[in-house]
């Protein structure tokens, strides 16, 4: 049976606030916080309130046959807990349903796993568990910032224990074959691959209210027709937007959300299901290795990673960020930790791009792709030389090894103890079970 694979990211940009050089070394906090509270409230209400009640009703109408996958960026989820609560509430409600699964991503929606491996890790690490913290489950799927992969990146996650991995099906990469296959990472094969149909996530995220587009208005009847209209072994169809597309990019006055209440009926009319992504890398199997040499994402015609890393004001930002990322690693400074997250995020890096797209650039306060170099360096400035002051420039690499090594040593104790702790709590329900049955035949 054609199955439907929908999938929404949820990421909240931290913008930064004009940081002048006379700041440095007098001013540590970074932040807009007016322009942060009121953009998250506006996208709150205007895109992910509503946007979130339609996918429980959704499921609530189709009797539990609707499924829907979210992943949702560390920095996001800390944004929504204090400026939106009820988004944080409606996602419970979603995860309640049990027909939401919750993927893993960077917890800052950065770029670490095109430079360091070990702070990529720390990252997903760390977002993982405030999934499982708020939702009950650790994430089994991955899912990259703008869904970047490689061969090499997918090795890291297949050594993270994830069963699979989305990404984007882009045409330079594929060639003949459909993004309708699942397939594996070329490196590990135990790391299932979906890859997103560009067309078809497209048409809804993008293209939904042009009227100037040849087949607007789109109906749900029209779109599932497309889907039916597929090769019958292609199974798989993968469609991956940001939630934000739903009232901000597509408002709700084109009746997207109508359009998407309609689906699940239309679909079932066909034959056509919808699953999540951990049941779908469980139940089907890779047709083929993908072969992925440099890094792709879902972003721009060239689905690289051009965007962020495209000039040299941008890697010359990012090289310096990441320059002192071991002296971050060995920190224990909250406030120097928020700031690391924040600085990450991919957007500080988006906002410097001189790409000629053919479509405006936003670049929230800045005026232009230095104007952002500029402020950014300002505030990495200062950034570094509070580390510094904590862990010198000139520290030994030696004994800088030393410390990264005991910490993470200490790391894998610890996390041995927590699965000996978990095999223990899970023998102890057993016994009980077995008891409580054994009571019963008596």
């Amino acid at each position: 049976m054609r199955t439907i694979c929908l999938y929404f990211e949820i990421h909240q940009i931290i913008h930064l606030k004009r940081y002048r050089f006379f700041d440095i070394g007098k001013d540590h906090y970074y932040y807009d916080d007016f322009v942060n509270e009121s953009s998250i409230n506006e996208v709150a209400e205007r895109s992910y309130i509503p946007a979130l009640n339609t996918l429980i009703e959704m499921v609530r109408n189709s009797d539990n046959t609707f499924k829907v996958a979210l992943s949702v960026s560390g920095v996001a989820l800390e944004q929504l807990e204090i400026h939106a609560p009820a988004v944080i509430d409606l996602l419970h409600q979603l995860n309640d349903t049990g027909c939401c699964e919750f993927l893993a991503e960077p917890y800052s929606h950065g770029l670490s796993s095109l430079i360091n491996e070990e702070c990529f890790k720390e990252e997903v690490v760390r977002q993982s568990q405030k999934i499982k913290q708020l939702f009950g489950k650790a994430p089994k799927v991955f899912r990259n910032s703008s869904l970047i992969y490689s061969d090499d990146i997918g090795a890291v996650v297949a050594s993270m224990g994830f069963k699979g991995m989305l990404t984007e099906g882009a045409k330079y990469i594929l060639g003949w074959k459909s993004p309708h296959y699942m397939y594996h990472c070329n490196q590990a094969p135990s790391l299932k691959l979906l890859l997103r149909d560009f067309k078809l996530s497209d048409d809804i995220s993008l293209r939904f209210s042009n009227s100037e587009w040849s087949e607007y208005p789109l109906f749900a009847d029209k779109y599932i027709n497309w889907i039916d209209a597929l090769p019958q072994d292609e199974q798989i169809v993968n469609v991956f937007m940001e939630l934000s597309a739903l009232g901000m990019s597509q408002p709700l006055s084109s009746n997207i959300l109508e359009f998407l209440k309609a689906l699940p009926g239309c679909a079932k009319a066909k034959g056509i299901n919808f699953s999540t992504p951990t049941e779908i890398v469980s139940k089907l199997k890779s047709v083929s290795q993908l072969d992925v040499p440099y890094p792709i994402s879902w972003v721009d015609e060239e689905r690289d990673i051009s965007p962020w890393l495209g000039n040299v004001l941008q890697r010359e930002a990012f090289n310096k960020l990441y320059s002192i990322a071991e002296r971050v690693y060995l920190c224990n400074d909250r406030r120097i930790k928020q700031d690391w997250d924040y600085l990450q995020a991919s957007n500080n890096f988006r906002f410097m791009t001189t790409k000629n797209t053919g479509l405006p650039v936003y670049r929230g306060i800045y005026d232009s792709a230095y104007d952002a170099f500029t402020n950014y360096m300002n505030i990495l400035g200062d950034f570094i030389t509070r580390v510094n002051a904590l862990y010198p420039e000139d520290m030994d690499n030696e004994e800088l090894n030393s410390l990264l090594t005991t910490i993470r040593n200490q790391g894998e104790e610890l996390s041995e103890l927590h699965k000996e702790l978990d095999r223990l709590r899970s023998k102890k329900a057993a016994g009980k079970k077995k008891g409580a049955n054994t009571e019963i035949i008596e």
